[in-house]
């Protein structure tokens, strides 16, 4: 009998991905084991599973920065994501790497996020036993909370580099996990610029100088700027490197939009609001846990896990759909 497609694409990672590349034939496998496909490598099978999981679909509807944005060109997690995945691809194919593994990454990493950007993090924050992160929220979605309950079982180097693609976690295992890493950073940093243009929030002008010089005047240079400079740093080697300058651009230009976007800007006047709304849901389903879906009324695991898994898991629109029907009086109109 011949080889499988999946075998020919196996050999083909043999000999054409870098030595410093994962091959699918040498991942550490998945926490249940599975029989292998025919067609498909096992990272092809998880981007496969999370394209078509529940919670990659509300990604849709759930905010980057500007809440419940009316503008039908904002981001979303979704394109956000989407835009992750495409410039994580792109240097995964410079750099001769696993494709696959880096796309299933990029499209998994944000799979945890709240309704409403950050300040859903900000709002779950104390509530939870040990402190909400998005990073291992999204881990658990893939693990536990997708495919009612029995989670999506991806492998190892996938569930990696979903857990460490944050600033505040430990490098990935993988140069794959490592190229998302920054590759989020890259585009949040440039399309959150776009977007706070586009919303009136920053002009032109009010962009510092020096990254703009060094990076690029426009959102598609500087990208391109970024990527090439990451692609002829990281060749041949064993890490994901940029040079100082340009590393020192994009850290610049994420510190200014900290200081004049995700904090204290107009997008931002909104934020009290929103962590009220989430927390004040929590607390509700938390003394009424009847009130929520009968996979999280059930479990083992202490209540305020469940009530924040349901809640994260909320699309903005939901959350606010929710807090109406439990906080806000309805409207009756009948006879007198």
């Amino acid at each position: 009998m011949g080889m499988s497609i999946r075998e020919e694409i196996e050999r083909w990672e043999e000999e054409w991905l870098s030595p410093h590349a994962v091959r699918s034939r040498e991942s550490r496998g998945r926490m249940r084991e599975e029989k292998p496909d025919s067609l498909r490598t096992c990272f092809m099978r998880d981007r496969d599973r999370i394209i078509h999981s529940k919670s990659f679909r509300r990604l849709k509807h759930k905010t980057q920065v500007f809440l419940a944005p009316e503008g039908d060109h904002y981001r979303t997690r979704l394109t956000h994501t989407l835009e992750v995945s495409q410039i994580s691809r792109t240097i995964a194919r410079a750099l001769r790497l696993n494709e696959d593994l880096t796309e299933a990454i990029a499209l998994g990493h944000d799979l945890g996020h709240t309704p409403f950007g950050h300040m859903g993090e900000e709002a779950f924050r104390d509530l939870t036993p040990t402190p909400f992160r998005h990073n291992e929220q999204s881990l658990r979605v893939v693990d536990r909370l997708e495919y009612n309950g029995k989670g999506l079982n991806l492998t190892w180097e996938v569930r990696d580099g979903i857990l460490n693609h944050s600033g505040q976690s430990p490098l990935p295992a993988t140069l794959e996990g490592r190229v998302v890493r920054i590759a989020d950073r890259i585009a949040y940093v440039n399309h959150d610029i776009d977007d706070a243009l586009r919303a009136g929030i920053l002009a032109e002008e009010e962009l510092p100088e020096g990254p703009i010089r060094v990076l690029g005047r426009r959102h598609n240079q500087r990208i391109d700027t970024l990527v090439r400079d990451m692609v002829e740093n990281s060749r041949g080697k064993d890490d994901i490197l940029m040079s100082e300058e340009v590393a020192a651009a994009l850290d610049r230009l994420r510190d200014f939009l900290f200081e004049r976007v995700y904090v204290g800007s107009v997008a931002k006047q909104e934020e009290d609001k929103a962590i009220l709304v989430l927390r004040q849901l929590f607390h509700f389903y938390l003394e009424h846990p009847d009130e929520m879906p009968r996979e999280f009324r059930e479990g083992e695991e202490d209540l305020r896990v469940r009530v924040c898994d349901y809640v994260a898991g909320m699309t903005d629109r939901y959350a606010m759909r929710k807090y109406h029907e439990h906080f806000l009086p309805r409207v009756w109109v009948g006879g007198l």
